[in-house]
C-alpha cells in the first residue's frame, strides 16, 4: 500500500513537471516580453514574429533608445528578456542585483571614432583638445574608455560631451558643428558619413580593446521573470539564432532587415551590412576581463568577475545551434 502510494506520489509529480512543457507544445500562447533598440545589428528581433506564433509564443516587442534603458526595465523586471550591452551584466552584478542572466552576444563590428567634416583624425593624439560627444555608461562608452587606457590617452584629454537620448542626437550634433566628433552605434555611425558630413577616423578604431572587445551587445534574461517559461524562451532564442545565420549568409537580406527596422535608405542599410557580423560572440571569459577591468578603473563599485559565470546560461545557445 505504501509503495502504491508512493508511486502515485512520483506520478503526480512527473505529470505536475511537465504541464508546462504539454501545454507549450499544445500551443497553450505563452507571452514574451523583449526590450530592444532599433539598431541595425538587432535586425533578426524584427523577423522572428510569425515563426515564434506557430509555436505558441506571442513576442511583445518593446522598443528602448539604449540598451542602459533597457537594462533598468530588465532589472526592474517589466521585461523577460532585453538586447543589453555585456557591460550591463557586471554593473548590475556590482550593485547587489542577481536577477540577470546573459544568454549570448548578438554581433561584432568595427568601431571607429566619427569625425566632423575637415577635423582632422589621424591618430589618437588628435583626440586632445577636441570636442567629442559620447554616451556616458553605454556600450560603445566601455569600449572606447577601455581602449583609451589600454593606449595610454588620458581621458580628461578632450572635452567630453554628454549626449542623451538616442544616436540621432549624437548625429544632429555633429552635423551642427556643435561637437568635433562622436562616439556612438550604427545606423547612427554610418549616417553621417554616407550624408557627407562627417567621416571614418580608421586609425581611431576602439573595437580591439582587451577588456571589451568588438561586441555589439548581448540578450539577457530576468531570472525570476522566465521561471516556467523555459520552452518559450529556447523557441525564441532558436528562431533568432536560425534568423540571425540566415541574415550573416545573405548581406542583401540582412540590408533589407535593416531597412525595414530603422527606416533608413537602402543604400546605407546595405552598407551597414556589409560591416556589422552577426553572431554570438560575447563569452563568459570576455565578460569577466571586462568586470575587471573596471572595477581596477573604478568604473564599477567592485571586482565581480568571479560571479559571472552563475550569471550566465549558455543552455539555450547550445540548443539553438544543434538546430
Amino acid at each position: 500500500m505504501q509503495r502504491r502510494t508512493l508511486l502515485a506520489g512520483l506520478s503526480g509529480l512527473l505529470i505536475a513537471s511537465l504541464a508546462p512543457a504539454a501545454a507549450f507544445a499544445q500551443g497553450a500562447p505563452v507571452t514574451l516580453t523583449v526590450g530592444y533598440p532599433k539598431v541595425a545589428h538587432l535586425a533578426p528581433m524584427i523577423l522572428i514574429s510569425d515563426k515564434l506564433k506557430a509555436q505558441g509564443v506571442d513576442l511583445k516587442l518593446v522598443e528602448f533608445a539604449r540598451y542602459a534603458d533597457a537594462r533598468t526595465a530588465l532589472q526592474a523586471g517589466s521585461l523577460d528578456i532585453a538586447a543589453v550591452g555585456p557591460a550591463d551584466l557586471p554593473i548590475t552584478l556590482a550593485n547587489g542585483a542577481t536577477s540577470l542572466v546573459g544568454i549570448m552576444g548578438v554581433g561584432s563590428s568595427p568601431k571607429y571614432v566619427i569625425g566632423g567634416k575637415n577635423v582632422k583624425l589621424e591618430s589618437w593624439d588628435d583626440i586632445k583638445g577636441k570636442k567629442i560627444a559620447i554616451a556616458p555608461g553605454s556600450a560603445v562608452w566601455f569600449q572606447f574608455a577601455a581602449t583609451l587606457i589600454e593606449k595610454g590617452i588620458p581621458y580628461n584629454s578632450f572635452q567630453a560631451i554628454n549626449i542623451q537620448g538616442g544616436g540621432a542626437n549624437f548625429d544632429a550634433a555633429l552635423e551642427k558643428g556643435e561637437v568635433d566628433a562622436i562616439v556612438t552605434w550604427e545606423p547612427f555611425e554610418s549616417v553621417p558619413v554616407m550624408k557627407g558630413y562627417g567621416t571614418f577616423a580608421k586609425n581611431l578604431d576602439y573595437s580591439a580593446s582587451k577588456a571589451v572587445g568588438a561586441e555589439l551587445g548581448m540578450l539577457a534574461a530576468n531570472k525570476e521573470k522566465i521561471a516556467g517559461k523555459d520552452a518559450a524562451v529556447q523557441a525564441f532564442v532558436t528562431a533568432y539564432v536560425q534568423e540571425m545565420k540566415a541574415l550573416e549568409a545573405s548581406p542583401a537580406a540582412f540590408g533589407t532587415a535593416i531597412e525595414k527596422l530603422t527606416g533608413l535608405d537602402a543604400d546605407i542599410s546595405r552598407r551597414i551590412a556589409d560591416i556589422i557580423k552577426l553572431g554570438p560572440v560575447v563569452t563568459p571569459d570576455q565578460l569577466k576581463r571586462q568586470a575587471k577591468a573596471f572595477a581596477d578603473l573604478g568604473v564599477i563599485t567592485k571586482d565581480v568577475s568571479g560571479q559571472i559565470d552563475g550569471s550566465w546560461n549558455s543552455t539555450y545557445l547550445d540548443k539553438a545551434l544543434k538546430n
